[in-house]
């Protein structure tokens, strides 16, 4: 059975408002003021002309196919897509929408997928899994017919299949570049033995490449005590480290006489010396490994101001817990501004009197593109590949020809209480 994809919880820009007319900019590269009609997200430059795909792909015309879980275990998730995608369509006019339930399931979103283009869908939206993506991704291909997908999945990506999800590589990008800014590029990551943790491997390898710096080492690990503990002792390189001073400590003491004891107190005030990377992204993102790993990093003498933590988006939902390890304080992760979705959480509990989960607000953005694309000439790549993107839900988002999406993430500290945005997401990705 198909899995909702991890993912940190998405937010509405405050200063958009929902419903009506999205707004075009006046030129690439700008973003536009936003008057009382207008919507979100807002297109902020003209129609680009991709490179990877023809300009007029994807048809011009039909209502737009939203693909939700509607039976089966996913259901509540389904009704919640649901619910978010129709706050993104006008009370009169534009095309409709074409509800089809999947299931949850790769087959079922298959079907779904086949029978909404042959009555003649002109996008579809959604679906929710990965495995739902990359089987409706050839049947969508064949028809001519562009995908604005729901998953964080970034391998899904392709001509013509958008994952709009924050995906590991976007919540890498932004946090790396500004540890690199700030001199930190002698890099090492901690990783669970698991899907995302080698998506963020991947990641890394590649945003490490592209920023000229040395490659990453790179340590997973199994889950629970002793295999975190192994893994930090692994990467800190310890015994070369530190252990010889432990053992001369230890001999000191063992003797048990007053020059002994003076010696090992001698000993203690020696530093060890600092491990072999200035920077760790680590990829926990539940509280119980995070708790373990706030006392075997400092056992090792892995810890700041030597050494910078990094982390994943997820980190938003765990920084006041975190923020309880003197360790953790200032670890740095991207993602999307919290502050900005109250807007879409008040719509949305206005309308359906429930608050959001996480994901609405992916459907909400498919949505509002599409119905954008619609009033611009269609659901064609060269509308949804326009160079400078679209204000979305958690900011600046660009469409490229090759199927993958970049981001405007905010980059945050933890620290005690709340978190501390230290670097807004840009207004503008400036594409070329």
């Amino acid at each position: 059975m198909s899995r909702p994809d991890s993912r940190l919880g998405l937010s509405l820009r405050s200063s958009l408002l929902l419903g009506g007319t999205l707004a075009l900019a006046g030129c690439a590269g700008q973003v536009p003021y936003l008057s009382s009609g207008a919507g979100a997200p807002a297109l902020l430059a003209p129609p680009g002309v991709p490179q990877a795909a023809p300009s007029g792909y994807g048809r011009t015309g039909g209502n737009v196919l939203l693909l939700a879980p509607l039976t089966g275990s996913l259901a509540p998730v389904g009704q919640a897509l649901v619910n978010a995608a129709k706050l993104a369509f006008p009370a009169s006019g534009g095309p409709g929408l074409d509800i089809r339930d999947t299931g949850g399931t790769p087959e079922g979103a298959a079907t779904a997928a086949q029978a909404g283009l042959a009555a003649g869908d002109g996008i579809i939206i959604g679906p929710l899994t990965s495995g739902e993506t990359q089987a409706v991704a050839p049947i969508a291909k064949a028809a001519g017919v562009n995908v604005l997908a729901f998953t964080n999945d970034g391998s899904v990506a392709a001509p013509g299949v958008w994952p709009l999800g924050i995906t590991p590589s976007q919540q890498v990008e932004r946090v790396l570049q500004v540890a690199a800014d700030a001199g930190r590029t002698q890099l090492a990551a901690l990783l669970p033995d698991t899907e995302f943790g080698h998506h963020l491997s991947d990641a890394i390898s590649a945003e490490t490449s592209k920023l000229g710096e040395p490659a990453a080492q790179i340590t997973f690990y199994e889950p629970g005590f002793t295999g975190v503990n192994q893994a930090v002792e692994q990467l800190s390189d310890f015994a070369d480290r530190g252990q010889g001073l432990m053992n001369q400590i230890k001999r000191a003491e063992d003797l048990g006489t007053a020059a002994g004891r003076a010696k090992a107190a001698a000993l203690k005030h020696q530093q060890v010396p600092p491990p072999s990377f200035n920077a760790l992204f680590i990829g926990a993102t539940d509280a119980n490994t995070l708790a373990e790993l706030a006392n075997f990093l400092p056992y090792y003498d892995v810890s700041p101001p030597q050494v910078q933590f990094l982390g994943p988006a997820l980190w938003a939902n765990l920084a006041p817990q975190m923020a309880n390890q003197s360790v953790f304080i200032g670890a740095m992760y991207a993602a999307a501004d919290p502050a900005a979705g109250t807007a879409f959480a008040n719509k949305y509990q206005s309308a359906y009197g429930a608050v959001p989960p996480a994901i609405a607000e992916v459907a909400f953005d498919a949505a509002a593109i599409a119905e954008l694309a619609a009033g611009q000439g269609g659901y064609t790549s060269s509308v949804l590949t326009a160079p400078a993107g679209f204000t979305g839900a958690d900011g600046v988002l660009a469409l490229h020809p090759d199927g993958t999406v970049s981001r405007g993430l905010a980059v945050f500290s933890v620290e005690p209480g709340q978190p501390v945005m230290t670097s807004p997401g840009p207004a503008n990705l400036n594409q070329p």
